[in-house]
């Protein structure tokens, strides 16, 4: 009950902070969290450590918790990603995303073509098969978990850690276009071949192959998002 609790205090006031109804400079305290939410002070202390972790508020004494602005967030942090994307600049923050996949991921799979172990990059081939499976069968969730897995094998795959801590942000904005009905109703073929081709350019140590396989991949994602970001500013930003 007190993890469930604690989850609703750090969703409710992230989304709020994200959605710009508690703008940079507002304060609140503790204790209207308290009557407002229905929840111990100990619950409000220890959300508040959550957000704080994230940059989002800061507790200062004899006023009460402050918050910051959205240039002292941990922006790669999933949550934040979650609530960007279910506010109403959801458009700006598939864009953000969308470009730092574009800059990351095909140079994160030409790195994988040198430096992916023989098990790894065999992985990542019988992913991308699986997850054409899943989508000829219409297994949306099955075919959802199999592409967030792929990208985030490729990624580990590079040997660039600094990479590989890029997973659960892609992950969660993999998420997010389902859940807010960005993807298509069934994958389209041509792009569940695009990530086999990954995959064989992988095991194959063909460079080009992957950066320009996975290039088409990231290239066809923002087609299939811009109509989401048209007319949006570029910050995700309240």
């Amino acid at each position: 009950m007190s993890s469930r609790l604690h989850d609703l205090v750090v969703d409710t006031l992230g989304a709020r902070i994200v959605g710009g109804e508690l703008a940079a400079g507002d304060v609140m305290m503790a204790i209207d969290v308290e009557s407002e939410l229905g929840v111990s002070r100990s619950v409000v202390r220890e959300a508040v450590r959550v957000l704080q972790s994230l940059g989002m508020v800061e507790s200062v004494r004899r006023v009460g918790i402050r918050v910051l602005p959205e240039q002292s967030w941990t922006v790669f942090d999933p949550a934040v990603i979650r609530w960007r994307l279910a506010s109403e600049r959801r458009g700006a923050q598939l864009r953000s995303l969308t470009e730092l996949r574009i800059a990351v991921e095909p140079a994160a799979a030409d790195l994988a073509a040198v430096h992916a172990p023989g098990a790894l990059a065999a992985e990542i081939a019988a992913t991308a098969e699986r997850m054409r499976a899943a989508g000829r069968t219409g297994d949306g969730a099955a075919f959802l978990e199999l592409d967030i897995r792929f990208h985030a094998l490729v990624l580990e795959a590079s040997g660039n850690e600094m990479f590989a801590s890029l997973a659960d942000a892609i992950g969660e904005v993999l998420r997010g276009r389902t859940e807010h009905g960005l993807m298509p109703g069934r994958p389209h073929e041509d792009s569940m071949q695009l990530h086999v081709d990954v995959a064989d350019a992988v095991l194959a140590r063909d460079q080009a192959a992957a950066r320009a396989a996975m290039e088409r991949i990231m290239r066809r994602t923002a087609g299939e998002l811009d109509a989401a970001w048209s007319g949006q500013p570029r910050s995700a930003a309240p």
